[in-house]
C-alpha cells in the first residue's frame, strides 16, 4: 500500500490536485490503503471541494486521470473541460481555504474527533485537516 502525496503539492500553484490524482490512480492500481475519501458522495471531501472549484466531474477527471499524463496536463484539461481557468487571486483563496481546514471553523470539532481516534488528541503541531493527512501518512504536519 501506499500514500498519496501531501495535500500541499502543488500543480501550477494549486494545492491538493495532484493529490486528488495521486488517489486516483493509486485506487486503480489498488495500492490505495483502505480509508481513504474518494470522490464526491460527500460534498466537504476535498475531492469535492476541488472538482466544483474547477467546474469539472469527478468521473470524468477520473477518467481522464488513467488515461496517463503529467498533472499539469490534467489540470489543463480541466481548465479546458470547465471553459475557465481561475485567476491567481481565486487560486490564493481556494488554497487559503483547504488549507486552513478544521482550523476555528464548522468542522473543528470533527477534526478533534478525528484527532482523538487516533489518540493524537494532545498534538499541537496538527491544528488543520491537511496536517492531520500529513501525520497519518508519516510526514510533518504543516
Amino acid at each position: 500500500m501506499q500514500s498519496p502525496c501531501s495535500d500541499y503539492s502543488e500543480t501550477k500553484g494549486l494545492i491538493y490536485f495532484a493529490r486528488m490524482l495521486d488517489k486516483i490512480r493509486l485506487n486503480a492500481e489498488r495500492r490505495l490503503a483502505p480509508g481513504y475519501f474518494l470522490g464526491v458522495e460527500d460534498p466537504t471531501f476535498f475531492d469535492a471541494r476541488c472538482t466544483r472549484f474547477l467546474g469539472v466531474d469527478y468521473d470524468e477527471l477520473g477518467i481522464r486521470t488513467l488515461q496517463g499524463g503529467p498533472d499539469d496536463e490534467i489540470l489543463d484539461w480541466c481548465f479546458a473541460r470547465s471553459g475557465r481557468k481561475p485567476s491567481d487571486e481565486e487560486i490564493l483563496f481556494f488554497n487559503a481555504f483547504l488549507s486552513k481546514r478544521g482550523w476555528r471553523d464548522e468542522s473543528s470539532a470533527d477534526l478533534q474527533a478525528a484527532k482523538e481516534r487516533l489518540g493524537w488528541e494532545t498534538r499541537e503541531d496538527i491544528q488543520t485537516w491537511v496536517d492531520l493527512h500529513d501525520a497519518e501518512e508519516g510526514r510533518t504536519p504543516g
